[in-house]
């Protein structure tokens, strides 16, 4: 009786505490998928869904209007694949990121070399850096445009003191594509400063104290071991740079009043031109993925060329 007893509370026993943490797990998923909702929710209904009601709407002859939106198959695609303004407004996209590329990572490199080194009043520095790229891109943008007017801007002034001829920035094609860019990288380069200051201040001290020990310089201290361990950060900064530059809109759009110019039109502001001036939504929409699939493009290569370099 007894060991009958303590054999059936045994298997009571057992049995209770299989099912216990089945309930408990059970709850605590529940739980989850309530803190979840929300932000599932909201992925869907602003990533997810105009994702798919985009590339549904690339295969269309849907207008701004209301009109058309019938499915006209590969027939946008193939127009942008022929269309010489998209590969144009492709080309000064391309051309404008790699104007802004490199400045962006060497002026912020050196704007954190000299700040880490410990120039006096290190947080002044760190915030007139910084500031200009918590501004607006309007406010950037009217900033720059009253510094490129021909007649009382300061830029004209500077090339008047060095005897040089003045210069229509933004209304001529030579030069308006190089004043966006000074503009932009005065804009963002703050951001990639505050990425190298980070960087710099991980690297151990004592491998300068090191250094110093064996006779090696501020220079030689720089290039032997501040460089070499910046490589994580740079690529990480090339990445985002590249990618942020292929966005090239808003600036360009307000400092030349929305005009559309040959030499400055980016293909976001072609797709915006094709989907709210003419009216095109479909053919927008097939622009917008091409686009999409030269970034992926870009972000495969930098992924291969990266592991690459790991590798070796």
């Amino acid at each position: 009786m007894t060991a009958t007893a303590t054999t059936t509370r045994a298997i009571v026993t057992g049995g209770a505490s299989d099912f216990r943490p089945r309930r408990s797990g059970s709850r605590e998923q529940l739980i989850s998928w309530a803190f979840l909702a929300p932000f599932l929710i909201a992925f869907v209904l602003f990533l997810a869904w105009p994702i798919i009601h985009g590339i549904y709407l690339s295969f269309t002859d849907q207008s701004l209007t209301g009109a058309g939106g019938g499915f006209v198959g590969f027939a946008n695609y193939a127009e942008a694949l022929t269309d010489p303004i998209m590969w144009q407004s492709m080309g000064n996209t391309v051309w404008f990121t790699l104007l802004s590329t490199v400045p962006l990572i060497v002026i912020a490199l050196l704007m954190a070399a000299l700040v880490d080194r410990g120039l006096p009043g290190q947080w002044l520095w760190r915030l007139s850096f910084f500031m200009p790229y918590l501004l607006a891109s309007t406010v950037i943008s009217q900033i720059w445009v009253w510094i490129f007017n021909p007649q009382i801007g300061a830029a004209n002034n500077i090339l008047k003191f060095f005897g040089l001829e003045p210069l229509a920035w933004l209304q001529n094609p030579e030069t308006n594509m190089l004043s966006i860019v000074i503009a932009t990288v005065w804009w963002t380069v703050g951001f990639n400063f505050l990425l190298y200051l980070a960087a710099m201040q991980n690297i151990p001290p004592q491998q300068y104290e090191a250094a110093s020990l064996d006779g090696a310089g501020a220079w030689r201290q720089f290039w032997s071991i501040t460089l070499p361990q910046l490589g994580p950060a740079t690529v990480l900064i090339l990445i985002l740079q590249i990618l942020a530059s292929l966005k090239l809109f808003d600036q360009a759009y307000q400092m030349l009043g929305g005009v559309a110019s040959d030499t400055t039109r980016s293909i976001v502001q072609y797709i915006y031109e094709a989907g709210f001036v003419s009216y095109r939504f479909g053919y927008s929409a097939a622009i917008s993925y091409v686009f999409f699939a030269l970034i992926v493009i870009i972000g495969v290569a930098q992924a291969l060329i990266t592991r690459r370099k790991k590798e070796q």
